[in-house]
């Protein structure tokens, strides 16, 4: 009996690799995951092998295959992490390592963007304004802080055309992808000629964009055998990994967001038309294109996520931790248990590595408000949940106002796991949250546009109808969104309050 076509996605993260072979319906068959480190030798470096990157890649799909059982795939489509870039030489050979999306070494040509371009015009023509973060912004640091290398530099990729030309296809970029580097027109939907010209950057160095959900080649014989997978599949450009995360949780119209709760909260959603207001442009929010056909997207960012409670564990939590291991349980579950009922009689500011948008102040400080000797761990614990949702909700308000409305969120990360977590989010945020079955939404994503690209789906729109599916869904309650109101009012305060201490601090 012949082997049903299957779908397969890849989820190539900054310290990490996920494959997983789906079936049409989005069930997932088999897994496979691999790590990597990051090189940070020197003050605000981030750095990486792509060669042992694409190793890793290639024994993770591995894995999953082997695990699957399933050696025939219609197609396989890629989900990668932003903003990083890699230059290879004209045999497509890297001639320095990967220059992270968190390599922040590029701050000084950021302000040069701004001081000679402006980030307004920037901001205008690419929906990205300056920052170090931005892969047009590390090419000019590269060229102007690495010459040998730049020298040697015949193509600059991220991860999205890198692993495709590895895996046998052209060396070609998704517009999500390309709508990142602040190199990319979002009108024209092709690299901004006049944003090169004014940094002094060849077109001819960048790859070919193309829209997500094309088949661009298959996978190489080579290739093939190496990972178990009968030849033939196709190969299809797939997106950032956000944009595919939001693909996977079925957020490819507007009035949806989606929340990755993580080491950072990420809160994403889409508009039907570009996000270049001055309220988006002052809020720091970037507009790029969704994978989802004629949507544009965005998201809030904090830094600081699940992080923190990481931090209240490893700094405060020992005895519980202790206790916990000790009982066979999770070191977390134990924590969110002590919690009380109510608000916490605490309030946090989690700016610990400076605020999110959208004052995006990298010099606010954390701060703990409220200790008494009567403060219990457990104060401790809610209070840290609470500051995040209250971080999420003003960027919610902020982005309404904005005229971006998000009527339901969908949640994906380590933080989906918590219902108690999931309480305080929707009676802080007053919006339903709902979890995935298929929480790998972003390798979900990437099979579904793989999928739509080689005709499994007649649309992509079919493509997240068959795979999607929703698991728990918790809404506010009134009573508790009231009580959440009134502590609102008063964390609205705290960093007004406390921005022109902490600068002193």
């Amino acid at each position: 009996m012949a082997e049903a076509p299957a779908l397969i996605g890849l989820d190539v993260g900054t310290t990490g690799v996920k494959a997983i072979v789906f079936d049409p319906q989005g069930t997932p068959r088999g897994t496979g995951f691999r790590e990597y480190g990051i090189i940070c030798d020197e003050p605000a470096q981030a750095e990486q092998d792509p060669r042992l990157v694409m190793r890793l890649t290639l024994e993770a799909l591995r894995e999953a295959v082997a695990t699957s059982g399933i050696h025939t795939a219609a197609a396989l489509g890629l989900s990668v992490q932003g903003d990083a870039i890699i230059p290879l030489d004209a045999h497509m050979q890297s001639v320095h390592p990967a220059i992270l999306g968190m390599d922040y070494r590029s701050a000084p040509e950021a302000e040069w963007c701004t001081a000679n371009i402006g980030a307004r015009k920037l901001f205008d023509l690419t929906g990205m304004r300056p920052h170090a973060i931005n892969s047009i912004v590390k090419a000019l640091w590269l060229k102007r802080r690495r010459p040998e290398a730049w020298r040697r530099t015949a193509h600059i990729v991220t991860y999205a055309d890198y692993i495709l030309a590895e895996l046998g296809a052209e060396p070609v970029i998704d517009w999500t992808m390309a709508s990142r580097t602040m190199a990319f027109g979002l009108k024209e939907r092709s690299w901004s000629r006049e944003t090169l010209a004014a940094l002094d950057i060849d077109p001819v160095l960048l790859s070919r964009a193309e829209p997500s959900a094309k088949v661009i080649g298959t996978l190489s014989r080579e290739v093939a055998a190496a990972v178990g997978l009968s030849p033939g599949t196709r190969l299809a450009t797939g997106g950032h990994d956000q944009t595919c995360a939001a693909v996977g949780a079925g957020m490819i119209g507007t009035g949806l967001g989606l929340l990755s709760a993580g080491t950072a909260d990420v809160l994403s959603t889409a508009s039907a038309t570009p996000l270049v207001s001055d309220a988006i442009f002052d809020g720091y929010y970037p507009c790029y294109l969704h994978a989802a056909p004629g949507l544009y997207f965005t998201f809030a960012l904090n830094h600081i996520g699940g992080i923190l409670l990481r931090w209240y564990r490893d700094t405060f939590g020992g005895s519980e931790v202790s206790e916990a291991r000790a009982r066979g349980r999770d070191p977390y579950d134990a924590m969110l248990a002590s919690m009380p009922e109510g608000p916490s009689p605490l309030m946090i500011l989690p700016h610990f590595n400076g605020s999110g948008n959208p004052v995006c102040d990298m010099q606010s400080k954390g701060a703990i408000l409220g200790l008494s000797l009567a403060t219990t761990r457990g104060d401790m614990v809610k209070a840290i949940l609470e500051s995040l949702s209250f971080e999420l909700r003003i960027n919610l308000e902020y982005l309404r106002n904005a005229g971006v409305e998000v009527r339901e969120l969908r949640t994906v990360g380590g933080g989906a796991r918590s219902p108690a977590g999931l309480r305080i989010r929707a009676d802080i945020l007053g919006r339903p949250v709902a979890t995935l079955q298929v929480r790998e939404a972003a390798c979900l994503g990437a099979a579904v546009l793989a999928g739509t690209a080689a005709g499994v789906y007649d649309s992509l729109q079919e493509g997240v109808g068959r795979t999607v599916r929703t698991a728990a869904v918790y809404e506010p309650v009134n009573e508790r969104s009231k009580m959440y109101e009134s502590r609102l009012a008063v964390y609205r305060d705290v960093y007004p309050t406390l921005r022109t201490l902490n600068a002193r601090i």
